[in-house]
């Protein structure tokens, strides 16, 4: 099956964002005009994760155990293996020269085990591990006839975790909006089919082609974000389940930028492109693998006596991290517990690509 470069273009522009941010971060420059734009601007594309993965809908059906043993592999494994390497990177570096990591010591709490699914010297691993549980959740309510419409109600469950200063351990407030996002994404795609089978019956579109329309709409819709998000900003912080300004807004933005990106990705030219089409493609190993790469950076500098400070470090450090990671691709995705690449057995059926929201997913 063809990959879809689309796709996969915009999920290097989402890793690259992300590393770009942490980076930042890191050298102080998080505070800077030109990283608040980007977070004001693309403050969904975590979202894009989830939505995607509805989009694409590699089904959520079938018999429970198998599932559950699937996504575990899959998810969870290389959750907690990533999780032991930045351990061991965070705790291994500081204790080079405990006297000068004595405070961030002091500041250890256990309770940090069970409260958050961030890992010392790797916290974006949050993802994994929501990702993980928005599967099984999905997997789950998907047994029961019309249950999945209650994930239209799971925005304000999140919203009121959040009031309630995000109680569930292992920062699991932030799933409720990662399901309706991953469930976006499938009733999005079915939209998309429907109104190309049926555009030949709509008065106003029987002169427009059905991919002509839904790129119509996409673009419509992308309008609508720049417009709604300038007088109507909202954003959404999914690590931490942290709304900016109008939660309303924040959600509404997010649906208007994911269904629309989407929509103009899937009339463009399936070209790949060079850099962002191999970042995209192998998106996982840089997300599992950054963050301990510049945690050792940060690490390594105040060991010197030194710190990581604005441009200089920040190209720098950059640069070193994505060839680290470049680098690792091929030996990361040849392990399966560290990329969840796991070989499937011989005579399982093969996964369909992009189901349609039919069948057992068409709304009862």
């Amino acid at each position: 099956m063809q990959r879809n470069h689309a796709f996969d273009f915009m999920c290097g522009i989402c890793i690259l964002r992300m590393l770009t941010l942490h980076v930042a971060g890191f050298c102080g420059m998080r505070g800077d005009f030109w990283v608040e734009k980007m977070m004001a601007w693309s403050f969904f594309f975590m979202s894009f994760f989830f939505f995607k993965a509805g989009y694409f809908n590699r089904t959520v059906a079938g018999q429970s155990a198998p599932y559950v043993k699937d996504r575990t592999r899959r998810l969870l494994i290389p959750y907690l293996s990533w999780a032991v390497i930045g351990n061991i990177v965070y705790f291994g570096l500081m204790l080079l020269d405990t006297e000068l990591f004595a405070q961030s010591f002091e500041d250890l709490r256990l309770d940090h085990l069970w409260t958050t699914s961030r890992a010392r010297g790797n916290e974006p691993l949050w993802f994994l591990f929501s990702f993980y549980v928005a599967y099984l959740a999905m997997h789950f309510m998907q047994k029961v006839r019309g249950l999945r419409w209650i994930i239209l109600s799971f925005p304000l469950v999140g919203y009121v975790l959040f009031r309630l200063g995000n109680p569930l351990w292992m920062s699991l407030d932030n799933v409720f909006l990662g399901i309706f996002f991953f469930f976006l994404g499938r009733v999005w795609r079915w939209l998309t089919d429907r109104l190309t089978a049926w555009h030949n019956s709509l008065p106003l579109a029987r002169h427009l082609s059905g991919r002509s329309l839904v790129t119509l709409l996409s673009v419509l819709l992308l309008a609508g974000f720049v417009f709604s998000n300038r007088h109507l900003h909202g954003s959404y912080d999914m690590s931490l389940n942290h709304y900016d300004h109008s939660p309303f807004g924040a959600i509404l933005n997010s649906a208007l930028a994911l269904c629309g990106l989407s929509g103009v990705l899937m009339a463009l030219p399936q070209r790949r492109i060079p850099v962002l089409g191999y970042i995209g493609q192998h998106s996982m190993v840089y997300f599992v693998a950054h963050y301990p790469l510049l945690v050792a950076c940060r690490l390594i500098t105040r060991l010197a006596g030194e710190t990581l400070d604005k441009w200089n470090d920040f190209i720098l450090c950059s640069a070193l991290i994505l060839t680290a990671c470049t680098l690792l691709v091929p030996i990361v995705e040849a392990t399966p517990w560290l990329s969840g690449r796991y070989a499937r057995k011989t005579g399982d059926k093969p996964r369909p690509t992009a189901p349609r929201l039919s069948t057992a997913a068409r709304p009862a």
